[in-house]
């Protein structure tokens, strides 16, 4: 058998047992307590079992004591290896993913994980595997996600502009109005809803891909949808074609949903049969268009993404009254529920003062 590990003796019992009471680790504390009762003259056996652990792991505990004093009875937790990419590094990483690559010098359109493998290589001189460039990757705020399409002629200058100058463009328009009447701010636009229907992602056992029934046929219809997001409230029509008169059957509906003694902002954007003169915009609305190519300042876009993902995709329409059935029944749900149309809806350029 080893032979036993003799105690250091410049702490007392008591001592020993005071630290283990005024102590904030208990894991510590239990340990003095066997410490303390092996300089009562205990058996190991029991002063192991006061402290919940085997002889073993105390004449373990002993030698922590021995040498670090009460300190080294503390738990002390590996941290694991050492960064290899400094701060500043990875701060020089994430700029080089957002920038994204050149399509001449790096010879791709989007950064794989086997590029970035590369380039930090050659950047910081460190090698990784391309699974660790992922996990990185999510360290440092990143996710493999689908990009939204972007139309080439899109100036965000543009967009910035509408947005810094919103609360002016909208007093523009509303100076004939009484100072305090109440206003509230709407967006609209339309969306094609048919047989051609899209496929949206899922959870499924990794290493397998999930098939879905996807329709040939091209019958199709329109839902025209107009939100308030802060009244979380919105009105939809299911309409065969989108035009003018389509357009105005919406603009009415939206007219008698608009608060009493209210009038609307209605943002939409620059569609032939929204700019017609054909249009007879309701005594209680006023439209204001959006800059072109402009998609990302209206959130009813998101309401469109929202609708496909939860109820429209991944179905096959056999009718044509199942398509108009289908459009209705997914945005009824939408409208029962008023804090998704609010949270989905709210801009923050666009609700000033709500």
């Amino acid at each position: 058998m080893p032979a036993a590990v003799k105690l250091r003796l410049d702490y007392t019992p008591a001592e020993l047992r005071r630290l283990a009471a005024n102590g904030k680790h208990a894991n510590q504390s239990r340990r003095l307590l066997s410490l303390a009762a092996v300089l009562e003259g205990r058996s190991r056996e029991e002063a192991a079992r006061i402290g919940g652990m085997d002889r073993q792991t105390l004449r373990d505990w002993v030698h922590q004591f021995n040498e670090h004093g009460p300190d080294g009875l503390k738990d002390h937790w590996y941290e694991g290896p050492s960064a290899r990419l400094s701060a500043e590094q990875l701060s020089t990483l994430a700029d080089i993913v957002k920038t994204g690559p050149d399509r001449v010098e790096d010879g791709v359109v989007r950064w794989r994980r086997v590029d970035l493998k590369r380039v930090i290589e050659e950047r910081f001189g460190v090698s990784y595997h391309e699974r660790t460039v992922g996990k990185i990757l999510k360290q440092i705020g990143f996710s493999h996600i689908s990009a939204r399409a972007r139309h080439p002629g899109q100036k965000p200058e543009t967009i910035a502009a509408f947005k810094k100058n919103f609360e002016a463009t909208l007093k523009a328009h509303l100076a004939h109005l009484p100072k305090h009447k109440p206003i509230e701010i709407w967006f609209q636009d339309e969306a094609r809803i048919g047989q051609k229907n899209g496929l949206v992602r899922q959870w499924a056992l990794r290493g397998t891909r999930p098939r879905q029934p996807a329709d040939q046929r091209y019958q199709s219809a329109y839902l025209f949808g107009a939100i308030c997001p802060a009244r979380g409230v919105g009105a939809g029509l299911a309409m065969p074609y989108a035009d003018t008169p389509a357009m105005q059957e919406h603009l009415d509906e939206i007219s008698r949903l608009v608060a009493k003694d209210a009038h609307a902002v209605l943002i939409l954007d620059r569609a032939g049969w929204h700019t017609t003169n054909k249009l007879k915009v309701p005594a209680n609305i006023t439209l204001i268009l959006l800059p072109s190519r402009s998609p990302e300042l209206n959130p009813v876009e998101n309401v469109w993404q929202y609708l496909r993902a939860n109820w429209l995709s991944n179905r096959v329409f056999d009718t044509y009254q199942d398509i108009i059935d289908a459009a209705c029944e997914a945005w009824n749900k939408l409208t029962a529920s008023p804090n998704v149309i609010t949270s989905i809806g709210m801009r923050d350029w666009a609700h000033i003062g709500q």
